[in-house]
């Protein structure tokens, strides 16, 4: 069974980002917009390594991301309460607040950069303001602090939306393919409320630090990912590769998510199983409705 490629460099032997592009505060903009730089070509070489779970990757940012912003939106669900709004509600139940933003994120990080891809994740952002602003000039962290400010400007109470549509404006300057989020992570709710210059410079310092924990994030990832990848010969349940596979694209997973691929029970067993061979980790500490993830 082989669910991942192997990579000539894992990530774990890139040297973390240079500890200067991310110690204290910048000076003035033109530090800020330099420290900024540094952090993101570095998170840019980490990213395009072979064989690194990306999706898992934007996925657990997303859940960072959507912490956030429910932060941003006064209410204080965190991980945990977001996790479980996402892996264990029914079809068709409600998410509540903090989970429809959870849901928003989760849906943002897998959507191509397009007005149409990302239509369905911002409700309250109209489609012609989505395409003027994937469309803006300059460079990249600039271009992501005009979105925030022209979003706000019309849609003053969009936080959700407006850091979604930052994110891709973001990524789709630095040639990327989806949203990773960054913004989001590492912006203060005060900052939302900063114009011109001093908005430019929270995001150049936001996307330095939120870059920095990214690509750290990675590193964290790629060596579980590997022991997965390792531990997959072992396996002899039918589904076990295609569960592999899910799991190296989401954040969490319930066995019950496993059920159209195997039986409940050996979806059960398979989880367990992983976690006893060191592939996966129980992430509530629970010991029913538990969930599972690298």
């Amino acid at each position: 069974m082989s669910v991942l490629p192997h990579s000539s460099l894992p990530a774990s032997a890139w040297p973390a980002a240079p500890r200067w592009s991310v110690t204290g505060r910048a000076t003035d903009l033109e530090e800020a917009a330099f420290r900024a730089g540094a952090a993101l070509a570095h998170l840019h070489g980490v990213r395009t390594q072979p064989g690194l779970p990306l999706a898992l990757w934007r996925a657990r940012l997303a859940l960072e991301a959507a912490a956030a912003s429910v932060r941003f939106s006064g209410r204080s669900e965190g991980l945990a309460e977001l996790r479980d709004a996402l892996c264990l509600a029914r079809p068709g139940d409600p998410l509540g607040p903090a989970g429809e933003i959870g849901q928003a994120w989760h849906y943002a990080v897998t959507r191509p950069l397009t007005t149409r891809g990302l239509a369905p994740v911002l409700p309250g952002v109209a489609p012609d303001l989505v395409q003027r602003c994937l469309a803006m000039p300059g460079a990249p962290v600039a271009r992501a602090a005009q979105v925030l400010e022209a979003v706000l400007a019309e849609a003053p109470r969009a936080e959700t939306e407006v850091l979604i549509l930052a994110d891709a404006a973001l990524a789709r300057a630095l040639g990327w393919d989806r949203i990773v989020p960054l913004l989001a992570i590492g912006l203060a709710p005060r900052d939302l409320r900063r114009k011109g210059e001093d908005l430019r410079r929270a995001c150049h310092h936001a996307v330095a630090q939120a870059a920095a924990r990214a690509a750290g994030l990675v590193q964290d990832l790629a060596p579980r990912a590997a022991r997965l990848h390792a531990v997959a010969p072992k396996l002899r349940a039918k589904g076990a590769e295609a569960a592999l596979a899910l799991f190296l694209a989401q954040d969490a997973l319930a066995p019950v998510a496993l059920t159209p691929l195997m039986s409940d029970r050996a979806a059960r067993r398979l989880c367990d199983r992983l976690v006893t061979l060191g592939a996966l980790r129980e992430l509530t500490g629970r010991d029913s409705f538990r969930l599972y993830g690298l």
